[in-house]
C-alpha cells in the first residue's frame, strides 16, 4: 500500500492526487456518511474516505485487487445490480470507471439508485472533451496520436476472466466527453454541480489559443439557431437547458484539462425522469 501512495495519491500527475485533494477539502460534509467506491480497484480512494471520516462502500467487478486493510471489497457487475438498497448512499465515486462500460447510461441509473435524494455522484474520466483529445481523434480515432493505437482488440481487453465473471473489462472504448456525459446523467436524474479542474494540458492549451474564437463563433451560432425553435417545451425551460450546454461547449478549462472531474447531485429518480420525456419524433401512428 505504500507503493501506491507513493506513485498515486501523492503524485500530482496521478488523478489519484486530485481525488485525494478534493475529498479532503470535503472532510465535513462526508464525515459519518456512507460512501460508495465503484469501482475500487486496489483501495486507494477507499482508505482516504475511511481516513476523512466516511464510511467506504467498496465494489468491483475483480475484487481480488483491492488491498486494503480493514475495508471488504464486495464483487459488484454494476450491469446488474449493486448490492444496496434503494437510497442508501450519501455519496458515489466512480474514479476512472465509466470510459470502461459498454452501457454508461445503464451503470449512471444504477448509481441513481443507490443514492439519496440529493446524494453526490463523482466522476471522473480522462477528458474526451480537452482539445488535444479532439484532434488526436480527427488525426486518427486515437485517444493520443502518435502514441496509442484506435481502440482495438489486442489492446482494449484490459481484463477477461469467464470463470470470475461473464463481463469483459474493456480498456478506454468508450471515452466521453463532457457534453454526452451531462445528458447521460440527466436523463439519469442527475445535475451537474461542480466541475473540478485537475491539471493542464500543454497541447491543448497551445489549440486553445490557435483555435478558441472559431470554437466560440461555431457554438455561439449553433445555440443561436437552436434557441427559439418550438420543441413542445417551454421556452425559458429550452432556453436553460442550451444555454448550459452553451457554456460548457466554451468553456476553456475543460478544454485544457487533462481529466474531467464532475460531481453531480440527484435531484430526481430515473423513473420520474424517463416518465416525463417528451419524443422529437412523431408518435406512432400519426402523419
Amino acid at each position: 500500500m505504500g507503493n501506491n501512495k507513493i506513485a498515486y495519491e501523492d503524485n500530482p500527475k496521478s488523478i489519484k492526487y486530485h481525488v485525494k485533494k478534493y475529498l479532503t477539502a470535503n472532510k465535513k460534509r462526508i464525515e459519518g456518511k456512507f460512501f460508495v467506491d465503484l469501482p475500487a480497484g486496489n483501495g486507494v480512494t477507499s482508505k482516504i474516505i475511511k481516513d476523512l471520516g466516511g464510511r467506504p462502500l467498496a465494489y468491483d467487478l475483480f475484487p481480488e485487487y483491492f488491498n486494503v486493510e480493514g475495508i471488504v471489497c464486495e464483487r459488484a457487475n454494476v450491469f446488474e445490480e449493486i448490492p444496496l438498497k434503494n437510497d442508501h448512499a450519501d455519496f458515489l465515486i466512480c474514479q476512472e470507471g465509466i470510459e470502461h462500460f459498454s452501457d454508461q447510461f445503464k451503470a449512471l441509473k444504477e448509481f441513481n439508485r443507490v443514492l439519496k435524494p440529493g446524494g453526490s455522484l463523482i466522476i471522473t474520466t480522462p477528458n474526451y472533451s480537452n482539445l488535444r483529445a479532439r484532434f488526436s481523434y480527427f488525426l486518427s480515432e486515437s485517444e493520443r496520436f502518435n502514441s496509442i493505437m484506435p481502440p482495438n482488440e489486442i489492446d482494449s481487453i484490459w481484463m477477461s476472466k469467464q470463470d470470475i465473471s461473464s463481463e469483459i473489462y474493456f480498456g478506454h472504448v468508450f471515452l466521453i466527453g463532457i457534453q454526452k456525459l451531462r445528458v447521460l446523467a440527466k436523463l439519469s436524474g442527475f445535475k451537474i454541480k461542480h466541475i473540478q479542474f485537475t491539471r493542464l494540458k500543454t497541447t491543448s492549451l497551445l489549440l486553445l489559443v490557435l483555435t478558441y474564437p472559431l470554437i466560440f463563433l461555431s457554438n455561439y451560432i449553433t445555440y443561436r439557431k437552436n434557441v427559439n425553435k418550438n420543441k413542445g417545451y417551454d421556452a425559458a425551460f429550452q432556453k436553460e437547458v442550451y444555454k448550459e450546454i452553451f457554456r460548457l461547449s466554451i468553456n476553456p478549462k475543460i478544454m485544457v484539462d487533462g481529466h474531467l472531474f464532475v460531481e453531480f447531485e440527484k435531484e430526481k429518480n430515473a423513473e420520474e425522469v424517463m416518465s416525463n420525456l417528451k419524443s422529437v419524433h412523431k408518435e406512432f401512428g400519426t402523419t
